[in-house]
């Protein structure tokens, strides 16, 4: 903005930004909504089960209203899968490094200044990447005091996410089909019925993790469970196999690195105990993070750019 005596100012944030505003962590399955103050306090709240795989096509606008219609006629800054290729609109990714400030500066606008997506972050290159939503978190999490500036932080789900934070910013990360894989094991492969019932922190998956960890080739261990099977082998195979899938994610993400560092586990909390117990045989201290609290001071923190 030019000044009367012609010099250049800084653009004033809209009103609306500094007044309150709408939230939304938008994923593939789920959505979660929240109104804001002007003091960043949480006045309202919605979550369900509506997420961009259930929105047909022409319609984000009505899912969109729904949430106005809940929370308020607020600008509505939205994070996470909405500005995918399957979403409302494509929001071209930032590159790494990446902070607070790139992302708002390229931030997909539905509405000019009022309705905005979140880019999602990329690298390129050999080590080719990209994320959606775990970047607001990440750095909401430096933001918030949660973890420092400098760290690892992991998000365990079905494409775990470790994200090296350097100076306050994402500096890299890779992405593990972690989650996904056992899902296929167990329910499409010719081990699906040796991986049943629940997955916990006991010693079978600790066995899993042991074995990942000291360097078991895991296609090979993973037959091995079928192997044992036809044997009349005796172990609870679906929590080996998930010890040795997170197991192998862990061995693979703290390579090069230090022992004994702390990771900030940012996910649900039956999958963060896995990912912590894990971490835990690896000599690495595993730290639940409040993903709510990252997710809304990530968001807030983009807004002061806006």
């Amino acid at each position: 903005m030019i000044r009367s005596d012609g010099n250049e100012t800084q653009s004033e944030p809209p009103m609306s930004w500094r007044e309150g505003y709408v939230a939304v962590d938008w994923g593939s399955t789920n959505r979660r909504a929240y109104s804001v103050d002007a003091d960043g306090r949480v006045i309202a709240k919605l979550e369900d089960a509506k997420g961009v795989l259930s929105v047909g096509p022409g319609g984000f606008e009505c899912a969109a209203a729904e949430i106005r219609d809940a929370l308020g006629d607020c600008a509505m800054l939205i994070a996470g899968m909405a500005g995918s290729n399957r979403g409302w609109r494509e929001a071209p990714y930032v590159d790494c490094p990446a902070d607070a400030q790139a992302l708002a500066h390229a931030i997909c606008w539905i509405e000019a200044g009022r309705v905005g997506i979140v880019p999602g972050v990329c690298q390129r290159g050999p080590g080719a990447d990209v994320m959606r939503g775990e970047e607001v978190q990440a750095l909401g999490a430096v933001t918030a005091g949660l973890v420092p500036g400098d760290g690892l932080i992991c998000h365990p789900g079905t494409h775990a996410k470790w994200i090296a934070m350097r100076g306050g910013r994402i500096d890299a990360f890779r992405t593990m089909m972690t989650g996904e894989l056992f899902a296929v094991l167990r329910d499409h492969s010719i081990l699906s019925a040796q991986l049943t019932g629940d997955v916990g922190p006991d010693a079978a998956f600790a066995a899993g993790v042991a074995d990942a960890l000291g360097g078991a080739d895991l296609l090979a261990s993973l037959f091995g469970i079928r192997a044992r099977h036809l044997l009349g082998g005796g172990r609870s195979d679906a929590g080996y196999a998930s010890g040795l899938l997170i197991g192998s994610d862990v061995r693979t993400a703290l390579a090069g690195r230090a022992p004994g560092a702390t990771v900030a586990l940012v996910g649900a909390p039956a999958l963060c105990a896995l990912y912590s117990a894990a971490l835990g045989q690896a000599g690495t201290v595993g730290k639940v993070i409040d993903g709510e609290a990252a997710f809304l001071a990530g968001i807030r923190r983009i807004t002061e750019f806006l």
